[in-house]
């Protein structure tokens, strides 16, 4: 199983939409407590639409990891040096293709000269960004929808 991250496109719009969109509602348990009008406040912008404002937007960069030419999973950096999104589909969960999207985009990121990275995490993927090397930055403090988790890494 090849993982390979790349520069999203306009062409991936619809396939990054659902992704969102699947990871969230199947994967994100622990932060909504499957209460469905959060569910629906959290995708509300992960609809095509919503995407391709992402992806239109200067100072956001969107990835793309792919397996076998499928979009499995999306990522974004936001102003720069900000983890914005990093979600992957509930099928290839556990399968190295986060930790892949994540490597690539803390490498886009130290290519750019950026020297530390922030992301807020949600409680679901706490654990994993602990054991790729980043560190809480700061309290637990009420997101727009969930409890968001600051963290920070050293690039």
């Amino acid at each position: 199983m090849a993982i390979a991250v790349r520069r999203a496109t306009a062409d991936d719009v619809a396939a990054m939409s659902a992704v969102l969109a699947a990871s969230i509602r199947e994967l994100c348990t622990e932060d909504h407590r499957n209460d469905a009008d959060l569910i629906a406040r959290w995708t509300a912008n992960k609809t095509i639409e919503g995407v391709g404002a992402m992806l239109a937007e200067p100072a956001s960069l969107m990835f793309v990891a792919e397996i076998d030419g499928a979009v499995v999973a999306v990522g974004s950096i936001i102003e720069g040096s900000v983890i914005g999104l990093n979600y992957v589909s509930p099928h290839y969960r556990f399968r190295g293709v986060s930790k892949a999207l994540l490597a690539a985009m803390e490498d886009d990121m130290r290519r750019r000269g950026v020297a530390e990275a922030s992301l807020s995490s949600t409680a679901t993927a706490h654990r994993f960004y602990l054991d790729a090397g980043w560190s809480d930055a700061a309290a637990p403090e009420a997101g727009r929808f969930i409890v968001d988790r600051p963290m920070k890494k050293r690039l």
